[in-house]
């Protein structure tokens, strides 16, 4: 009996077709992660963001630059440049009610800019929002450190049009930032090679331009974002929000996305005091010769003359 239980399966065994062997391809595929943009996507459409907001997400691709930015509850970050506040907003949505976004903006734009901020406020999202009014060369207050996050969003080329030391300014958001935090910058693009040329003009910059400062300042260049390309954009027209609205082509302009980081470990940049005059004051210059003596002029030039003698 048992051999012929065994003969059975052996001739079972011929007569069945061989069972495809999984490839390890298919075994080493991951599991599929939830998708981070449509978690995003669920801040971005919270019933209580204003109308005005809402019109501009079409050009801005909110969803798609909280997912770059990758903001978790509890963090502190800061926009530098904020303007009337639509990305810090996104922020603070983001971090949470644990969490705190820094809007900063430079006292010189406050006149046009006050009842922007003043909206702002009375949103309910805004509790966690914290104003910083400071000028771009010294951004943060310097009691605020081991921040997540600092974001610069399409307001590099317009620092670039004003009397700022812009390494200067981003040894400050160095020095502000926690090791292994980041900064991202977003701008529109000019054409390689042109440099600052078109900050004013075209409202736009080189990307070597904002690689070469942040690099200088200390940071190291982490990563990319392309959901802002647009390859189809020429670069030869004005990308400034009223520009573009007159044009049609507002939220058109190809942008780079740039997230930098502060290296685990580094140290503090060095800055040196910033020295300001009080209001009105005009600057002196003095020479080492209008500090001179007349009478040691003259009695270094006697005896200058004895020694050459």
């Amino acid at each position: 009996m048992k051999r012929a239980a065994v003969l059975l399966l052996c001739l079972f065994a011929c007569t069945t077709p061989p069972q495809p062997v999984p490839t390890p391809q298919a075994t080493a595929t991951p599991p599929a992660k939830p998708d981070a943009q449509m978690a995003w996507k669920a801040v971005v459409d919270a019933p209580d963001r204003s109308e005005k907001d809402k019109a501009l997400d079409a050009g801005r691709h909110p969803a798609e630059t909280l997912e770059f930015l990758n903001l978790k509850a509890g963090m502190k970050a800061a926009e530098i440049g904020a303007g009337g506040g639509y990305t810090t907003e996104l922020m603070a949505r983001a971090v949470g009610p644990t969490g705190t976004a820094y809007m900063q903006n430079d006292p010189s734009w406050l006149s046009f800019l006050k009842d922007a901020i003043e909206e702002r406020f009375t949103h309910p999202a805004a509790k966690n929002i914290v104003r910083v009014d400071r000028p771009f060369d010294d951004p943060l207050p310097p009691e605020l450190k081991n921040l997540d996050e600092v974001v610069i969003n399409v307001i590099y080329h317009d620092v670039a049009n004003m009397p700022v030391d812009r390494v200067r300014m981003l040894r400050e958001i160095f020095n502000a930032l926690q090791p292994g935090g980041a900064l991202v910058i977003i701008d529109s693009s000019a054409k390689p090679g042109t440099g600052l040329q078109d900050t004013s003009t075209l409202h736009r910059i080189d990307e070597q331009v904002v690689r070469d400062e942040a690099q200088k300042a200390g940071f190291k260049l982490a990563a990319e974002g392309n959901f802002l390309r647009n390859p189809q954009d020429t670069r030869d027209w004005n990308s400034s929000p009223n520009a573009a609205q007159k044009a049609g082509k507002r939220g058109t302009s190809d942008r780079f996305a740039f997230k930098f980081v502060r290296p685990e470990g580094s140290a503090q940049q060095i800055i040196p005091p910033h020295l300001r005059l009080p209001p009105g004051a005009k600057p002196v210059r003095v020479t080492a010769e209008l500090s001179i003596d007349p009478r040691s002029r003259a009695r270094r030039r006697c005896c200058g003359s004895t020694r050459r003698s």
